[in-house]
């Protein structure tokens, strides 16, 4: 029977692996293959970063959960991919004893029948000059090891405090962590008593402080740049960070801002393996793709989460991305289980399609804010969307504490997502993560883009 292989055990992966082995009878294969022997809930590592709590906290054994939900484990990187015979390689690490002349990787290949890309993406850390962690400057929060090396630096500043400078890089997409560390830092700061020792601010690409790659949420302008001036945070905007150094930032305009501690999110790219495929993807490796999330010229392949493309419609000063959420990367993997099980006649009924209706809870401290923007596209014949908005207070903080706790054991007992969640979201914030396909699979979710490219230039004239 099929092998269908997830590459990429994380927010869209993990769950990916967990619906299609729901959906899919015990002769079918579900194999799952991912660099990490861990599930990282990646929401989690700016805490983990400001010594809140132990990385252990938002991690998963991978072994465990896939011997435990009856999935293929392979452990190790995807260094090949061959559309045309339906190939990976994997270059694996290895027990001494099974060594080939003492080099402890070893290659296997594998075929499969359905591919699923969950990879997440490459860190364009290279782009600028001293951008770290590694041989840089600056701390990331992007994976569990950049996570740990950001907590060591976070206890020595704490012992040394001096100008703390957050923000994102040129082309960046993903602007929630962000906004947590600097407030967060902000909040634990001034319950150390360190506060008035050090000057906090916040360089980003975006136009305005509370954009967050999506624009026009109501409210969230407004209440993004309040809480930044009470919390006496420094906004840059419209910043073009050009390299860092030993002790500055420098800014495309000039403009330098030294720091003793210095956290900046990079911009994505798609994974290399997937850029060296020709056809495969865009020139930064993202994977375009139908409304099913399927590959518009290698029907076999699927993509879920951030490796996805969907680019930003909105043309903005300095360039960045559009967000692509924990929930969006959970219902892309949903509609990508669905329409595998679809093709292989294992589960009756049309095609489903993610309706990327965005739900972000941002924690900063004592309070948070919760943005939401149904879709986070315009819709592409009235150029507006079904709702957008933003709320404030204390019971953000609360919630997304929650939705952790929830997130982890549903990872644990093998839960993709499951249909009370779904009732959740949209009984209390209008939100619906699926939708049947409305429109001919010949369509791709690209040219719905430059359909929305237009409208928006239409309204603006």
């Amino acid at each position: 029977m099929s092998n269908v292989v997830v590459i990429g055990a994380g927010l869209a992966g993990l769950p990916s692996a967990y619906e299609l082995r729901h959906l899919l009878p015990q002769d079918h294969t579900v194999t799952l293959i991912s660099s990490e022997t861990t599930f990282t809930f990646i929401p989690g590592l700016v805490q983990v970063a400001l010594n809140l709590k132990p990385l252990s906290h938002v991690q998963l054994d991978l072994a465990e959960l896939a011997k435990r939900h009856h999935l293929n484990w392979i452990p190790g990187k995807v260094v090949k991919l061959d559309p045309k015979t339906r190939h990976l390689t994997i270059l694996r690490e290895v027990a001494s004893e099974e060594t080939i002349e003492g080099d402890p990787r070893i290659s296997t290949d594998v075929e499969y029948d359905y591919l699923v890309i969950a990879t997440g993406a490459s860190l364009a850390l290279d782009l600028i000059p001293g951008l770290g962690p590694h041989g840089g400057y600056t701390q990331s929060i992007c994976t569990p090891d950049h996570a740990l090396t950001a907590r060591q630096s976070w206890v020595d500043f704490l012992e040394n405090p001096g100008p703390l400078v957050i923000g994102a890089a040129p082309g960046a997409g993903c602007f929630g962590p962000a906004y947590e560390f600097a407030l967060m830092a902000d909040y634990e700061l001034r319950r150390k008593g360190l506060r008035d020792q050090i000057s906090i601010t916040y360089l980003t690409p975006e136009p305005y402080a509370g954009h967050l790659g999506v624009s026009n949420v109501r409210h969230a302008r407004k209440l993004t740049a309040e809480l930044m001036q009470e919390r006496d945070i420094t906004v840059v905007e419209n910043a073009v960070i050009t390299a860092v150094d030993e002790q500055r930032v420098h800014l495309i305009d000039g403009q330098t801002y030294p720091f003793k501690y210095s956290m900046i999110l990079p911009s994505f790219r798609g994974a290399n393996f997937i850029r060296e495929v020709p056809g495969l993807s865009d020139e930064k490796g993202f994977i375009p793709i139908l409304p099913t999330q399927r590959h518009p010229d290698f029907p076999e392949i699927y993509s879920a989460g951030v490796s996805t493309q969907i680019a930003q419609p909105e043309k903005t000063q300095v360039p960045i991305g559009l967000p692509k959420s924990g929930q969006m990367a959970e219902a892309m993997a949903s509609a990508v289980a669905h329409n595998i099980a679809v093709e292989l006649g294992t589960v009756k009924g049309s095609p489903k399609v993610p309706t990327l209706e965005a739900l972000c809870f941002a924690e900063f401290g004592e309070t948070g804010i919760a943005y939401i923007a149904a879709p986070v596209l315009l819709d592409p014949k009235t150029g507006k969307r079904k709702r957008s908005y933003a709320i404030r207070g204390p019971w953000v903080v609360w919630v997304k504490a929650a939705f952790e706790e929830y997130f982890m054991v549903k990872m644990r007992i093998g839960v993709g997502l499951p249909w009370f969640e779904k009732l959740g979201l949209r009984t209390l914030f209008g939100l619906k993560m699926l939708k049947p396909l409305s429109e001919p699979l010949s369509v791709s979710l690209s040219e719905a883009l430059s359909e929305v490219e237009a409208t928006s230039e239409i309204a603006s004239h």
